[in-house]
């Protein structure tokens, strides 16, 4: 992969792109940000956008879209049955993926649903590399259990691996040979793997994990959701790959997988997704599901343009200079914060920087959800929103006791060609200055839990008064500024 260097040093991540279209963004003063962070219950699901500066909550619909798809938006055929629009959908995902078969979704956590409904029965095993809240809520609600078989080096929050989102293939092994491949609904494998800090898996391993499936019989199913990413990673870091073109790469990949579903809200840049498949009988296993759910076949609940969108960006997906801008400004911000010392999970993923909150708020219990905590006081003195991924993120066990996360992590997502390197910067001067004040931030408990995915709608307030004393000491530090 080619890089572009600075002959005088200095070498920070080039734009292959123009900004063209610009969005006025508002930084309110902290009094404010402490009135709407405490109106959110300190959840920054919950803040309004007009309260936010730089929101880096998801790379989910939020990214920009290229000149290319907004046009294709316009020239959409806006009918409910039989629209060409959807012809050349089917038609992209045939070229890109090799994949006959094709099903529209309104995103990706439609298709874990329709899949879910499939192939999960009660007392069934879905073993993956690592889970995703959405994923594991819909294998529960159908009875199932989740396996999270990710090797150990993804579980270290700083390590020089290149592929912590492998799945370890003895661990399943051991898990067949204990239950049985009937009990074994399907296996999972997720791009840029998302709760441990958007880390790839390789080709190779996907290779083994296959050749697994096939010797017992059991079908693999990617989540490729990330999948850009992972293959800006797989052609960067994976030896035998290095003279492999993207294209090829991604055929690879879905060559090995017996189903394919995806949210475009991140592969393609739009807002929607979908499901593929070579297999006509889970295909038309599937498609009852889709109508019931979805809608018709041909536009699966989403909007016609959205459909030209994702047609167009799932071809720039193949383009190396429009798949590399979100993983090296990622590095950027990971390497700044690291040059001051500040715990970030290593090495750099994709989807955003990882800020490791056991250590970053050592002194805060995980009983007190040190992520969220630390996600509340970074919005309070920057106006960054950034998502909580840790024990929050859980689900309570069934006898109502904490199911505390492997790591505790405020994830800060770049969305892809959003931010400027200026915004970083900011960014990362006031993680910077928390840092240096991180005693100052206590922990938070529940007032207001739901039951299932309580991260999206939970609220939760401060143990202490630790909100007010941070703000003085802003006040203090920055004076008038913002």
């Amino acid at each position: 992969m080619s890089e572009v260097k600075f002959f005088y040093g200095g070498n920070v991540p080039l734009e292959m792109h123009k900004v063209r279209i610009v969005q006025k963004l508002d930084l309110v003063p902290i009094e404010r940000r402490l009135e709407a962070i405490k109106e959110a219950g300190n959840n920054t699901f919950l803040l309004k956008n007009q309260d936010i500066y730089l929101d880096m909550l998801t790379d989910s619909g939020v990214n920009a879209m290229s000149d290319k798809q907004l046009a294709a938006m316009m020239e959409s055929d806006d009918s409910y049955a039989g629209s060409a629009s959807y012809t050349r959908l089917e038609n992209k995902i045939k070229e890109i993926f090799g994949m006959e078969y094709f099903l529209p979704a309104h995103q990706g956590r439609a298709c874990e649903n329709i899949i879910s409904q499939a192939y999960v029965k009660p007392g069934t095993i879905v073993p993956m590399n690592y889970h995703f809240t959405t994923t594991k809520a819909h294998i529960t609600l159908n009875g199932g259990t989740v396996e999270e078989l990710i090797i150990d080096e993804g579980l270290k929050t700083t390590s020089d691996y290149p592929f912590k989102g492998n799945m370890d293939v003895e661990k399943l092994r051991a898990l067949i040979a204990k239950h049985g491949p009937e009990k074994i609904a399907f296996v999972r494998i997720e791009t840029g793997t998302n709760l441990i800090g958007g880390q790839p898996h390789s080709l190779e391993n996907m290779r083994e994990v296959k050749k697994v499936c096939d010797e017992y019989g059991i079908m693999l199913v990617l989540d490729a959701s990330l999948l850009a990413d992972n293959l800006y990673f797989i052609k960067k870091r994976e030896e035998a790959c290095k003279d492999m073109s993207i294209r090829e790469i991604t055929r690879a990949i879905a060559e090995l997988s017996d189903i394919i579903y995806f949210s475009a809200r991140k592969l393609g840049c739009a807002r929607g997704g979908g499901i593929c498949t070579n297999n006509k009988d889970v295909y038309m296993k599937l498609r009852e599901l889709v109508t019931l759910y979805e809608g018709f076949l041909t536009y699966g609940g989403m909007s016609i343009r959205e459909i030209e969108a994702i047609a167009v960006g799932l071809e720039e997906t193949m383009d190396e200079n429009m798949i590399n801008q979100g993983p090296q400004f990622i590095a950027y911000m990971c390497e700044k914060l690291k040059e001051h010392g500040i715990p970030v999970i290593t090495p750099p993923g994709g989807l955003g920087c990882h800020l490791n909150a056991m250590e970053f708020v050592d002194h805060i219990p995980q009983s007190q959800y040190p992520a969220g905590a630390l996600a509340s006081a970074l919005y309070l003195v920057s106006g960054v929103r950034g998502m909580e991924r840790g024990t929050i993120s859980e689900q309570r066990n069934e006898d109502g006791s904490e199911h505390f996360a492997n790591m505790e992590l405020l994830r800060l997502a770049l969305p892809r060609r959003v931010f400027t390197l200026s915004q970083v910067e900011y960014a990362v001067d006031r993680i910077r200055w928390l840092y240096e004040n991180r005693k100052l931030i206590g922990g938070l408990s529940f007032v207001e839990e739901p039951k299932v995915l309580r991260f999206f709608f939970g609220k939760l307030e401060p143990v202490s008064d630790w909100q007010t004393k941070l703000v003085e000491k802003f006040k203090a530090d920055f004076g008038d500024s913002l």
